[in-house]
């Protein structure tokens, strides 16, 4: 039950105090896992602090353990470690603080990251985060690359020197935060975050240089990682050297071997689209000589042809007209006055066929087949 209390009849501290210890002391002991944030080691201490994070919110909770605890662990404890923790809560009531008193500190081995590495995996994979039908394709040149990367890092470096210098006007929206500790994967996914619902930004690289198993977990990490698949903008994952394999390499569109293979794949080479526009130039003007130069010819034989066919159709006319010509002549009255014939016509240039039309004494005009001569019919 809560404590009574008002206005007028106030609960004093060493009420409020005692209460939330003993509300606190019923959570027992228990066993959490987390990373090493801050540790500080104080030399001859009995009694050693360290800061345990949660690696997917910004969560924390002060550990106290026993220097003989401590002594037990192998390796020694060390900033960014990540441990399993068995310890019951310590409220010190005289001044309102909380911490967790260690009983067992356990680190985490590689063999158990690993597992739970395939864990995640397999269940990512089987809600088709990583499916190849959700990689969307890269701009072919994106107005503004989205780059999360380490604080001066030599991966930042790698990615702009490379990306200017294929494409010198290139322009980039970088976000430099941690990439490795606890604060990595709160960091890393509130850039993304950021970067996806800027208007600008075509593409985002996500990089880091390598490091251990260890050093890399944030890019495994399942918060990270849905939050990459939820963004709307393309993602380029470029973690460590060719051999690592965080799981946002496999939720990203493009992956990435290095920092330098991430600018090469996001930005075109200025170098090699001119070559490759003045190659296109080159064969364009080819294919359009051999064009023209095949329709001349073909325009060519065309016109030879229609050249031959004109002359055989004169030639074939101007034998009809030889034959019609002939035929004409054949049937004209010249003709028959070359055979011997005359013509005889009247006076008035009438043609005389019936010798009862020309009356005596009168004058006929005979035509021959060369001249002509009059005659005056007698009887």
């Amino acid at each position: 039950m809560g404590l009574e209390s008002s206005a007028d009849d106030p609960v004093p501290v060493r009420t409020v105090s005692r209460s939330l210890g003993e509300w606190i002391g019923r959570l027992g002991a228990i066993w959490m896992e987390g990373q090493i944030a801050e540790f500080r080691p104080r030399k001859g201490m009995r009694f050693q602090y360290f800061t345990l994070r949660d690696t997917d919110v910004e969560m924390s909770l002060s550990i106290r353990a026993d220097a003989a605890v401590l002594g037990k662990l192998d390796p020694p404890l060390a900033e960014g470690q990540r441990i399993i923790v068995h310890a019951r809560p310590d409220f010190y009531a005289a001044r309102g603080s909380l911490s967790m008193l260690a009983r067992e500190i356990r680190p985490v081995g590689l063999g158990t990251l690993l597992a739970e590495l395939a864990r995640l995996r397999d269940l990512l994979t089987a809600e088709g985060l990583f499916a190849p039908e959700r990689k969307r394709s890269l701009p072919f040149l994106p107005r503004r690359v989205g780059l999360i990367c380490g604080r001066n890092s030599a991966a930042m470096q790698d990615v702009l020197a490379n990306a200017r210098d294929r494409w010198p006007s290139v322009d980039f929206e970088v976000r430099e935060v941690p990439v490795q500790g606890p604060q990595a994967v709160s960091a890393v996914t509130s850039a993304l975050t950021e970067l996806d619902s800027l208007p600008g930004v075509d593409v985002i690289i996500v990089t880091r240089g390598g490091g251990s198993v260890e050093d890399l977990l944030p890019f495994s990490n399942e918060t990270l990682v849905r939050a990459a698949a939820a963004c709307t903008t393309p993602i380029v994952s470029a973690i460590g050297h060719e051999q690592d394999a965080p799981l946002l390499d496999l939720v990203a569109d493009l992956r990435a071997s290095t920092p330098t293979d991430a600018a090469k794949r996001v930005v075109p080479s200025l170098t090699e689209q001119a070559a490759l526009i003045d190659g296109l130039h080159e064969r364009a003007l080819r294919v359009l000589t051999h064009r023209i130069d095949s329709d001349a010819q073909t325009i060519e034989h065309r016109l030879a042809r229609a050249r031959g066919v004109v002359l055989s159709r004169l030639d074939a006319a101007a034998n009809d007209v030889m034959h019609l010509a002939a035929r004409v002549r054949s049937l004209s009255p010249a003709a028959t006055l070359e055979r011997g014939y005359a013509i005889v016509l009247t006076e008035d240039g009438g043609i005389v066929r019936d010798s009862d039309s020309v009356a005596a004494d009168a004058l006929l005009d005979i035509r021959l087949a060369e001249g002509r001569m009059t005659a005056r019919r007698e009887g």
